[in-house]
């Protein structure tokens, strides 16, 4: 069996709710179809990637409200209200974490896809966020998953073998471009499951 001792933890959807839902829901006074289209055509997940990428969230709404100007108060929420989209802390998941920097096992770092603009609320809202070894944020990088660039920055900067590392993301795309790179992954579907898969690694919680 590999020893393992580096953990990379996703934040979005595996220690932190994030969902636009939480905004829109209510702007489509509840119809899920419409607040789909909105998402699958205008406020789309490439487009908000590309400001995880590091491009500004002001140039990014002005040029959308430019392709879709009947959009432009519904364009101008998704980062305007980007607060009111940040849930709570996962805290089952929260608990995991907590117990493998505990443990003094493990190095535990964190690779997250996030705009470089809204991660210092992030920050100043989740404790948790300040546990970890260092925190890799695509925004401030310019780069984001799944590129291999963001996966290579990560072992370099904390000096992880990808072999003997760890890597837990919800999106199984990610997954797939850190697994092209010898990193062992975790397809994150719940903490239950989790803990099932670290045992699978004879991490023991």
């Amino acid at each position: 069996m590999k020893t393992i001792d580096a953990i990379i933890f996703d934040l979005g959807g595996v220690l932190i709710d994030w969902n636009p839902e939480y905004v829109y829901l209510d702007v489509f006074n509840g119809n899920r179809e419409k607040m789909q289209w909105f998402f699958d055509n205008i406020c789309t997940n490439d487009w908000n990637e590309n400001q995880d990428a590091g491009y500004p969230m002001a140039k990014a709404t002005e040029e959308r409200i430019a392709l879709f100007p009947e959009w432009e108060s519904e364009i101008k929420m998704f980062y305007g209200c980007w607060e009111d989209m940040l849930g709570d802390a996962i805290s089952e998941t929260v608990e995991i974490l907590d117990k493998l920097i505990k443990s003094n096992n493990y190095k535990v770092v964190a690779l997250t896809n996030w705009s470089a603009e809204t991660f210092p609320i992030a920050l100043k809202k989740f404790d948790f966020l300040h546990w970890f070894e260092g925190i890799i944020v695509s925004g401030e990088e310019k780069t984001r998953k799944p590129f291999d660039t963001i996966y290579h920055l990560t072992l370099n900067r904390f000096d992880i073998k990808a072999e003997h590392s760890i890597f837990i993301d919800d999106n199984l795309r990610n997954i797939e471009a850190a697994n092209n790179l010898g990193i062992n992954g975790i397809h994150f579907k719940s903490p239950k499951q989790l803990i099932k898969q670290l045992k699978t690694y004879n991490i023991n919680l």
